[in-house]
């Protein structure tokens, strides 16, 4: 019989902080989009992009170096065949799903919890099988926690529910996961509803770490794909033959010299599937039913900063890894455009594979006609479909037992619209993040305590505007119209604020008007006058000397930088910005000092993609005469992954 066990996962790791008091006014995620693509593709390439982070703030407090003992609220489904480990408390992730068969990891199963840079709001982890929902890029809440339930089926057995809700979108959805007896496949049944009376931007995608051992090859249905190539944020798709179409084989992930994605374009009269096979013949499959019609591969190539990535991501011992993708889109720069009142659902399945390995590691027709025919012996199309159908009343609709609590958002969209989102979704009640909300609600005033979350959803601007005319009411409606990029307004708003509470909030978000409009010197001097604030965290402090470094406002951070709270002196981040502007103003061997002291300037936050330290390193060699040629960057500040 199955299983379904709850449990804290003892584990090392780098505990993520609390999220940033102050929001995210800048996006960490700039996108610079470029295709060459026939025009019958119909690809909707750029759609659905958002201008900033808002209304999140940022989880990048975890600049600490030394592991901790961790304990992660976890649940686990296993039956005969298979074991799938859940971590409820870090984005609900599938963390390892191990075939006890065959006795081997089917997964990355990384055995510490590494934060590192790559996510919305900045902290994400390597491993497992993670969920994004709503907008581009790893999910807002990938290291917080969501919510979970227990249900039963007869035929299914025990069926975990984790669950959510997209802020960005309004959007509740749910995986219903059940392993039934005898089942080599463990199912995920995706319910992803938009309650309103608009059409949504809607994004997902089922990201799978796996191992990319020498000589591996992903097998997909498809004659043809869309390779992304990237650096910095900018993106350049181009549709190529497979699988030669990028001057080698792509089709072996080991043969990538630099970080690289593969959507690939299969048929839309082709089943949906993605296998990673070793040379044995063995290896993973995920399938599913036909909404989610996306595939994808990413490598982070052979290059200085792609096993650089490699190993800060990783435990000691975890082989390197690569990542298949499932999507509801072709590619992930795109969203689609979902209906009012609309429920979509699908199905996906992961399990182990075994094929020829002959035919697997031969002609690419060959190797396609052969899994394919193995997943139809496996688990047939028509199945995974009378299954999706077949479980939509008895489980997709139906309440289970509340397991554990995720963020409470949905909670007070609830409160405010006085309907539930989902009749069968438990999301609590608002708790301390929503208070201010809920007093407004309550109230019509807010209240006069700092921020704890914020809003850009209009719905809620009729309740900003009614409120007494304070600090807190004014500060929250320029934070809703700088998601409206009205800077008028913003300024307006902005302005009074600060008039009537000169705090880090205020200074921060007048700062950022000014700066965004046009009014720079102003701006960055408000900026660096809340970075001096008690109230300032990580966040703020970072984002301020990563802008005035960008602004090239050398001296402002020279002098900024002894007057931030010696914690924040101590943050690799911080001392980078230091470092750039000592070296900037003629002070190069203090500036390498910065870098190259305690063996390297380690940074646990560097942004996926950034070589700013790189860069820097670069340059203060050259400084000496030291011909490019002849520089050797030390391992832990090389992130290059570009030739």
């Amino acid at each position: 019989m199955t299983e379904l066990r709850f449990f804290m996962k003892e584990i090392n790791g780098i505990p993520v902080g609390e999220e940033s008091r102050f929001p995210a006014l800048r996006d960490a995620l700039p996108i610079t989009l470029g295709s060459k693509l026939p025009e019958e593709d119909g690809l909707y390439l750029g759609y659905g992009l958002l201008p900033d982070l808002l209304p999140y703030a940022m989880q990048d407090d975890y600049d600490l170096t030394e592991l901790q003992p961790m304990q992660i609220p976890s649940a686990v489904l296993e039956n005969e065949h298979l074991i799938a480990e859940f971590a409820l408390s870090l984005g609900g992730r599938l963390w390892r799903l191990y075939d006890k068969d065959s006795q081997r990891e089917l997964m990355t199963n990384n055995l510490q919890f590494i934060p590192r840079n790559l996510a919305i709001r900045n902290a994400w982890y390597a491993g497992g099988t993670e969920w994004n929902c709503g907008r581009r890029g790893h999910d807002a809440n990938t290291c917080s926690d969501r919510f979970a339930a227990e249900l039963n089926h007869p035929e299914y057995g025990p069926v975990l529910r984790i669950y959510d809700y997209s802020r960005d979108r309004k959007t509740p959805y749910q995986m219903d996961f059940f392993l039934p007896p005898g089942s080599r496949f463990l199912y995920s049944r995706v319910r992803l509803a938009n309650p309103g009376k608009e059409v949504v931007p809607m994004y997902w995608w089922s990201n799978i770490a796996a191992d990319i051992t020498p000589g591996c090859r992903v097998v997909v249905p498809a004659k043809d794909t869309y390779s992304n190539s990237y650096n910095n944020g900018s993106h350049f798709i181009n549709r190529v033959a497979l699988p030669d179409g990028d001057g080698f084989d792509t089709t072996y992930p080991g043969r990538f010299k630099y970080a690289h994605d593969h959507f690939y374009n299969i048929p839309a009269d082709t089943r949906k599937y993605e296998a990673l096979i070793k040379p044995d013949g063995k290896g993973l499959v995920h399938m599913s039913t036909r909404r989610l019609q996306g595939r994808k591969l990413f490598v982070w190539g052979d290059s200085p900063g792609g096993h650089h990535w490699q190993r800060v991501l990783l435990a000691p011992g975890v082989e390197d890894y690569l990542e298949i993708q499932g999507g509801l889109a072709k590619t992930q720069q795109e969203h689609l455009p979902m209906p009012p009142t609309t429920v979509w659902e699908w199905l996906e399945a992961f399990g182990a594979i075994e094929a020829d390995p002959g035919k697997v590691f031969g002609e690419w027709d060959d190797a396609v006609q052969e899994v394919s025919a193995v997943v139809d012996a496996m688990l047939p199309e028509s199945e995974l479909d009378r299954i999706l159908a077949d479980t939509k009343d008895s489980i997709a609709k139906q309440s289970g037992k509340l397991r554990h609590t995720g963020l409470a958002f949905a909670a007070l969209e609830e409160l405010r619209s006085g309907s539930k989102l989902a009749p069968q979704l438990d999301f609590g009640t608002p708790g301390e993040k929503q208070a201010e909300w809920v007093q407004l609600l309550n109230t019509g005033a807010f209240d006069d305590t700092p921020p704890r979350s914020y809003q850009v959803d209009p719905a809620w601007l009729p309740l900003m505007k009614k409120a007494p005319d304070t600090w807190k009411r004014n500060y929250h409606l320029g934070i809703y119209y700088f998601r409206q990029q009205d800077w008028e307004r913003v300024r307006q708003f902005a302005e009074r604020a600060l008039a009537q509470n000169r705090n880090a909030w205020t200074l921060h978000l007048a700062g950022m008007t000014y700066w965004k409009d046009e009014d720079k010197m102003q701006g960055l001097q408000l900026l660096a006058e809340a970075a001096r604030c008690p109230e300032a965290d990580a966040y703020l402090v970072k984002d301020v000397l990563k802008l005035l470094i960008l602004e090239k406002e050398y001296q402002t951070v020279l002098d900024l930088y002894p007057a931030l709270a010696p914690i924040h002196q101590t943050r690799p981040m911080a001392k980078l910005q230091y470092a750039y502007a000592l070296a900037r103003t003629g002070k190069t061997a203090e500036a390498e000092n910065v870098l190259l002291g305690n063996d390297g300037l380690y940074l646990p936050d560097v942004r996926e993609g950034a070589v700013d330290i790189t860069n820097l390193y670069i340059w203060l060699q050259e400084q000496k005469g030291i011909p490019a040629e002849k520089i050797q960057v030390p391992t832990v500040l090389d992130f290059r992954m570009k030739g």
